[in-house]
């Protein structure tokens, strides 16, 4: 513990002893917080290991059933097919708040033509059909996940920053403060001894003169 460089003097020791007081509050709602943040992260964590694990298996049906559709249609009815989509979708983004965290908050808004399907049906098989209709669900998902990765992401910073600076005032700042306070009340408890010493010799000469 390394000892503060001040001055031994009372109103020193009063200051010491406020911000003494302040660190150790301060030091126990920033563990609060940062307890709270770990357990929220932990069920972020949670929900994205799941959710990634359902869209690689969406992905993965997704391209099984597009390989099976380009094997029964001619290359050319293929990229006719899909060359005027019948949705749109526009990214909407917006903030959320975590734990005083300013996280993403992503949103698709899908655009629809009349039509579901953007061809006709006469040179398009029904697996063509189905891996269409599983585009639109696995971006949406996709979206999702990246958001959740994203707060995942900052959260862990956060949560790093926020565990050095519990540590700084757990392991540093309120040791040196209580070493310093304990310092100066032995200096000035000692200078009280030696002044009540020094007025008790003069009292006993004054004494002795009379």
């Amino acid at each position: 513990m390394a000892r503060i460089n001040v001055n031994p003097t009372r109103m020193e020791l009063n200051k010491l002893k406020g911000r003494l007081k302040t660190a150790t509050r301060g030091h126990k709602l920033l563990k609060d917080k940062t307890d709270e943040m770990v357990r929220r992260f932990t069920v972020i964590i949670r929900e994205n290991k799941a959710l990634r694990d359902e869209v690689e298996k969406d992905v993965a049906n997704l391209l099984s059933q597009f390989s099976v559709a380009r094997s029964l249609m001619s290359k050319s009815d293929v990229a006719l097919a899909f060359s005027m989509p019948s949705v749109s979708v526009q990214l909407e983004c917006d903030k959320a708040n975590i734990m005083s965290v300013k996280v993403p908050s992503l949103q698709l808004v899908e655009n629809r033509s009349e039509s579901k399907f953007p061809y006709g049906f006469a040179s398009v098989t029904s697996e063509a059909d189905y891996s269409v209709e599983l585009v639109g669900k696995v971006l949406f998902k996709l979206v999702k996940l990246a958001e959740i990765e994203k707060i995942t992401a900052m959260l862990a910073d956060e949560i790093e920053k926020g565990k050095r600076r519990v540590n700084a005032l757990e392991h540093v700042m309120i040791p040196n403060l209580q070493e310093t306070i304990k310092y100066i009340s032995m200096k000035l408890e000692e200078n009280d001894r030696s002044s009540r010493t020094r007025l008790m010799k003069v009292k006993s000469m004054m004494e002795n003169k009379v």
